[in-house]
């Protein structure tokens, strides 16, 4: 476990309640901690203006805007969060506090850090993504059964390889498996009729957030 020093800082792009769009708590009242900064850059990012900017905030700050908002679920994202070191003693200062706390993190840094009491959603990047050698494979020796594998898809090349790695690598048996549409390049329903028809032990996501905000900041 990480010993968190409340004065560590952290640069926060911004901080806001809203429901949980994806992971299989979806619909959950969450308070989300986005970090500045992310190494990749993927095709499809819906969160460019977290590349950079942003302003620091210690632990303690930071724990203290979480808590204005009375719900139990806290998510750090990014950008990639694990590009921030202090990103780890973050996460522990959230599990110590109580909550219940999810990372989404891009899959391409070393998580075997993380608190384990941490949800970790771990992305594996296709090769529409312009990403894929990225992947950092070691990770998923690293997962346990409560974290979750999420796979954003462009297009059926992506799926057909997703879908290989999904077999080969027996990632059904680590943990939850997410298969996402990237929004206006693949359809939901094309997807799911795909899955079915594989009969595929994934988990089809849509991003309820987008259904019900559109690409609105802070939603």
């Amino acid at each position: 476990m990480i010993t968190c020093s409340v004065s560590e800082q952290l640069r926060i792009t911004e901080i806001f309640y809203s429901l949980q769009g994806e992971t299989s708590r979806v619909g959950l009242p969450t308070v989300f901690v986005r970090l500045t900064g992310c190494p990749l850059r993927c095709s499809y990012c819906d969160t460019t203006y977290a590349f950079s900017g942003g302003q620091n905030m210690t632990v303690a700050g930071i724990l203290s805007e979480v808590a204005r908002y009375h719900t139990r679920y806290v998510t750090v994202t990014g950008g990639e969060p694990l590009a921030q070191k202090n990103s780890l003693p973050l996460l522990s200062a959230l599990c110590d506090a109580g909550y219940e706390v999810s990372l989404e993190t891009s899959g391409a840094l070393d998580v075997s850090s993380v608190d384990v009491r941490v949800m970790k959603i771990l992305d594996i990047k296709t090769p529409a993504s312009g990403e894929v050698k990225k992947n950092l494979w070691s990770n998923l020796a690293a997962l346990h059964a409560h974290d979750e594998i999420k796979f954003v898809l462009c297009d059926e090349s992506d799926y057909i390889w997703a879908k290989q790695v999904l077999r080969e690598r027996d990632l059904a048996d680590k943990c939850t498996v997410l298969f996402s549409p990237v929004q206006d390049r693949l359809s939901p329903t094309v997807l799911a009729d795909w899955i079915l028809r594989d009969s595929l032990p994934v988990r089809l996501q849509v991003q309820l957030h987008k259904l019900l905000w559109g690409s609105q900041q802070g939603k």
